[in-house]
């Protein structure tokens, strides 16, 4: 299980020019306050404000919210400017209460029930990758960074990958970069990619060697389905997973995260992943979620990959990775298939669902 990170890209990339941005009070409130949280300069808070423009009112008791964030001067100068440039725009929704009182908590499954539940996942886990036909799929990967350290994404690709599944080995060609063909090396691609969906992760976590620590965490409900939700934590003396810099530093450090256990069935759903990387190492962050799902090949059911999202930090540099997995085919049955890009999944499609 790999992850790959080239700061020289990234740094070339976010030397772009960027149109104009456009806020929403609630975002820039989120602007605001994570500037302050990330001491962010003045300076530079204010250069942002400065080419966004507000879509919605701003009103002198916000306005004092903001001052009270502990804001710098030359911020307050623009929004005392807003609050009279923006007195004809649509004033910010009123936020929804809810008056209904929440629901009781659902107590977890006992001690016993807890160990059988993990006992059936780590079976299915260890054998997983035995199970699965040789089939190609579309991996569709859209990368984004965010220069600013501030979460405003720039898209800086869409990656168009053929993967193929074969003898219980993966293997990706790049077959579009923004919709034209390419002919690259996927692991020569540059910037932050990642490999290990179909099995290698689940197995690594899963393994006796590893020696993974898990603890009940919480019930949830992922696409409809009930899941039991167990925090775990992996050493980094029992760590398989590797984050390499610019192809020249590697690290393999501890991680944690959570796995997702469907209540009904006992398979995988989710897996989280966060790296417990050395102060000493040029990635400060860098975590995956990896989203599993019920696919058809061939008028079969299997549990496959659906999406991944990965993400790292170098400094204020942020780099995200949206990974969708689509089009499953069975392997050598269709030699036709086409690698279009198809459209991004539903943002609900691995969205958890409130308690019912």
């Amino acid at each position: 299980m790999v992850m790959w990170f080239r700061l020289t890209l990234l740094l070339a990339l976010a030397a772009t020019a960027d149109g104009q941005s456009r806020l929403t009070l609630d975002q820039l409130r989120s602007f605001l306050k994570s500037s302050v949280d990330l001491h962010q300069p003045d300076k530079q808070v204010a250069e942002y404000l400065k080419k966004a423009k507000l879509t919605q009112r701003l009103t002198p008791r916000e306005f004092e919210e903001f001052v009270a964030m502990g804001v710098g001067a030359r911020s307050i100068e623009i929004l005392r400017e807003w609050i009279a440039s923006t007195k004809e725009l649509p004033a910010a929704p009123a936020p929804v209460s809810n008056s209904r009182p929440a629901p009781p908590p659902i107590p977890p499954p006992s001690l016993a029930d807890q160990r059988k539940i993990l006992a059936e996942a780590t079976e299915y886990a260890l054998g997983y990758s035995r199970k699965l036909p040789d089939f190609i799929c579309t991996q569709v990967t859209r990368r984004y960074i965010d220069p600013s350290g501030l979460e405003f994404w720039r898209n800086s690709d869409t990656i168009t990958t053929r993967l193929s599944f074969f003898e219980q080995k993966e293997d990706y060609k790049v077959i579009t970069i923004n919709g034209r063909m390419a002919d690259t090396d996927f692991r020569g691609l540059g910037g932050a990619t990642s490999s290990g969906e179909f099995g290698t992760m689940m197995r690594e976590l899963f393994e006796a060697k590893t020696q993974a620590r898990f603890e009940w965490q919480r019930w949830a409900t992922l696409r409809g389905r009930r899941m039991h939700v167990f925090s775990y934590y992996v050493a980094q003396p029992n760590s398989k997973w590797t984050v390499s810099y610019q192809n020249t530093d590697h690290v393999t450090p501890g991680y944690r995260g959570a796995v997702f256990v469907d209540r009904d069935s006992s398979v995988v759903m989710r897996i989280s992943l966060e790296a417990d990387l050395p102060p000493s190492f040029p990635i400060q962050n860098a975590s995956t979620m990896l989203d599993y799902d019920f696919i058809d090949i061939s008028g079969s059911q299997f549990m496959l990959p659906l999406r991944a999202e990965v993400r790292m930090r170098s400094g204020k540099e942020l780099v995200k990775n949206e990974v969708e997995f689509r089009l499953y085919r069975k392997f050598g049955t269709d030699t036709s298939i086409k690698f279009d890009t198809p459209d991004p999944l539903p943002e609900d499609a691995t969205k958890e669902q409130p308690p019912k």
